[in-house]
Parts: C-alpha cells; structure tokens; sequence
C-alpha cells in the first residue's frame, strides 16, 4: 500500500502517545499508509523518541531545532525558518512544511495528551474526507457554530476560540447531500478534557488548566458540517485534512512575538481554512472520530496569560477575511487574498491590532515558502 499520508505529531511531553496510535493503525490495517514526523526539541529525548519508531517498525522522522534549520537549508528556505516559532504548538507547521515537500496526500495532526478509543481512528478520519451523502449541516444566527452544541443544555460549553460575542446563539440543522470529495478536513472532537479557554477554565471552576466539566461519548451525536458563511473552532489535536489545503492551512506564529500572544494558532488557521473552503465549495465535517483527550495539569492563569493579548482580536479577526478573496480559483489564491488584509489593515482600534499585521506578513512568507519547496519535493518514503 502506497505511504501516502504524513502523521504530524508536536511533542515535549508524552512521545510516547504514539505507541497507542500505532497500535490502533496495525489493528484496522492503517500503518503501511502512515509516516510520523514528530516535531520537538532538544532539550527532550530525541534520541528515545528515534528509538521508538525503529521499535514500533514505522516509517517516521523526528526534528528538533537544530535538524528543522538543517532541514531549511537542504531545501533552500532558511530565510524563510522565521515562519515556524521554535518550542510553540505552531511549530506543527514545520509538519505541514515536510508534508508538502514530499508526495503524501493525506495529513493528520494529533497532541501528544491525547489517545485514540477503541474505534478505527485512521479509517474513522479517511472515511469522512471521501464522505458522501446525507449529513447535518449546522447554522446559527451568529454565523459561529459551536461544536460542542449537541449536548450544551446539559454542560454548557463553549470550545477555546468561538467568540463570547458569539454566545447565546440560535441554532438551525438541516439535512444536506454531500458529494465525494467536497470535505476536504475532517475535525474529530474530543472526549475527557474539553478544548477550553482560560477564562471558561476559570468559570469552570478549575485553576489547573483543565476544567471540572468532562465529556463523555454520550455528549456527541452525528458527524455534522458547518453551513457555508458559518463559522467554527478548528482544534489540531485530532485532525485530518487534504493536501491541497495546506497553502492556506498555516499555523499561525505564537508565543515568539512582541505581543505575547499565544494559542490561537489552530484557532485562527482554522477560520481562514473555513472561509478559503466556502470560497471553493468545499466542506469542514466535525465530529467523529473521537479521541480521548488527557491534559495535564498546569495553572490556568499561565494561558490566561498567553491568550489575553489577543482575546480582542479573536472577536473580529473572522470578519476581516469574511469579506475577501471572492472569485478565488485555488487555496493559494484565497489565501493570499486574507494574507494581504491582514497584513496591510489598519487594525488601531483594537489591543494588539498590529499583531494582525504581523500575522498577515508570515502568511506571505508561508506561501513563497510553499513554492520555493514545490520544485524540490522527494518520495514520501525517503527518511531525512
């Protein structure tokens, strides 16, 4: 079977969560298609972790700092280094960087805190990116569809990311047809710990970080689509997505900025991959396959703190890009299309609105990056 998809792991914590993702692999006949890259650093065991793969018998590399700027300069784009920020979660974009170089078509991003049940979460994930057929398609009068919304009379959560102006919202369904090939990522949600905010966190309760409100299977009912001109969170922690989405699938620069902001790279990324989708007619499916997410403990207020600067911002950046890019043929174009408004925008009026210009800028950089890496791409089963 060919290896045609490239398994995006960002870790410092628990590698060690890829033996359980393999193993689910090997048992639904997924592994002969998978290459891990793991993405870390190098104060962690690098070399435990390239120990692991040769024992799990799989194909995969690992990358810390020093083999991601090597890595840069073999392919001619170390100017371009700067667009991955070194011990962050958007790091995985050095992921999405190795994915596009080489000749896989399939991309899945998953946290190192989190398992798979025991269900087939490869084929869970392949099986809705060819989806065709009925599904619920999801609206509300706010345009922002919470993908915690089929059980929230029960818990009453939001995920990280949807805007508090948001809230309260009125929700439609209504059952549509999809034709094979229109969904182009695949979002699994999440049982356990839910993907909250800092602040939801705290009125949760909760000061570790989690949150006293867990989920169960039973808080998740059918796979479901946001409507088009709608909008959704976009955790990577249990993710898949097509090839062609990756020019405008960036995972936004965090944490090593001049505004201290931090995690809302996915968040962020996952509007301007919702918006560049319905400019092409394609779709975002939610839902299954589940995970079971196990985040540690660690203060509330350390995120309260990496996501205050930019909490403003998360309220108006979907509006900015909600009014361009029409007419756009491909994923680079539409991209582009935000790219350029963010980076140009007066965003004064805002705390931290010159962030956004700063975003808008590694966003042109992310895509000239993309083509310098076009000509020299290699066999997925080469091992760099």
């Amino acid at each position: 079977m060919q290896r045609d998809t490239c398994v995006i792991v960002p870790t410092i914590r628990e590698p060690e969560c890829v033996r359980e993702y393999v193993a689910n692999a090997c048992r639904y006949g997924h592994a002969d298609r998978l290459f891990f890259c793991l993405v870390t650093e190098e104060f962690c065991d690098v070399a435990g972790m390239r120990s692991m793969l040769e024992e799990l018998d799989v194909a995969g590399a690992v990358f810390d700092g020093r083999d991601r700027e090597s890595w840069y300069v073999e392919r001619g784009i170390e100017e371009y280094g700067h667009i991955v920020p070194a011990a962050s979660h958007a790091e995985t974009s050095f992921g999405l960087l190795y994915l596009w170089a080489n000749d896989f078509e399939f991309g899945f991003f998953i946290d190192d805190d989190t398992r798979p049940h025991d269900t087939d979460f490869f084929g869970g994930h392949y099986a809705n990116l060819a989806r065709e057929g009925p599904i619920e398609e999801v609206r509300s009068d706010e345009r922002w569809v919470n993908v915690l919304h089929q059980n929230v009379e029960e818990h009453g959560l939001y995920p990280r990311g949807y805007p508090y102006g948001a809230m309260d919202e009125t929700v439609e369904t209504r059952t549509v047809h999809l034709d094979g090939g229109q969904v182009v990522a695949s979002q699994g949600l999440w049982t356990n710990v839910p993907d909250l905010d800092a602040v939801r966190i705290l009125g949760d309760g909760d000061l570790k970080g989690q949150a006293r409100t867990r989920t169960t299977r039973e808080d998740f009912g059918e796979d479901f689509l946001a409507a088009p001109g709608h909008y959704l969170t976009v955790c990577s922690m249990n993710l898949a997505f097509r090839r062609e989405v990756v020019p405008a699938f960036y995972q936004l620069p965090m944490d090593d900025n001049d505004w201290d902001v931090g995690r809302f790279d996915d968040i962020w990324s996952g509007v301007f991959l919702k918006r560049a989708a319905d400019l092409l007619g394609h779709r975002v499916l939610t839902g299954t396959p589940l995970c079971r997410h196990d985040k540690a403990p660690r203060p509330t207020f350390d995120d309260l703190a990496n996501e205050a600067p930019a909490l403003e911002l998360n309220e108006h950046v979907w509006r900015v890009v909600d009014d361009v890019g029409e007419g756009a043929e491909s994923y680079r174009e539409a991209y582009a299309a935000m790219a350029d408004a963010l980076a140009t925008g007066d965003f004064g009026a805002w705390n931290n609105g010159a962030f956004l210009n700063h975003v808008g800028e590694h966003m042109r950089d992310w895509l000239e990056a993309l083509d310098a890496l076009v000509p020299s791409r290699v066999p997925a089963a080469a091992d760099d």
